[in-house]
């Protein structure tokens, strides 16, 4: 998979609101109503993730999760990492209270 140049990589994010460039990733924080929904976003992404064989880093803190996502055999970005955050938002939206 081709690395997305810092100009690619701008635009890309303009796409998905909430995601923040840390180097070569991007992560964002969601908050739950509570620690099981945390976890349940967790598994439910690691089953998606695990199909695309694609996998991001986790950081669980009670009710709040960081996901972040980079392509380390590429050294930074590339189309699947931002194809990995809008599977994490569509997941968390679905878990939102209605």
């Amino acid at each position: 998979m081709k690395k997305l140049t810092p100009q690619e990589i701008a635009k890309r994010l303009t796409d998905h609101p909430g995601w923040k460039l840390d180097g070569s990733a991007i992560h964002k924080l969601y908050a739950f109503q509570s620690f099981p929904d945390a976890l349940g976003f967790v598994m439910r992404l690691a089953f998606d993730a695990e199909k695309a064989d694609h996998h991001p880093d986790f950081q669980v803190s009670y009710r709040k999760v960081t996901v972040t996502w980079s392509t380390h055999d590429a050294g930074g970005l590339t189309a699947r990492d931002f194809a990995g955050a809008g599977q994490s938002d569509m997941i968390a939206s679905r878990m939102e209270p209605k």
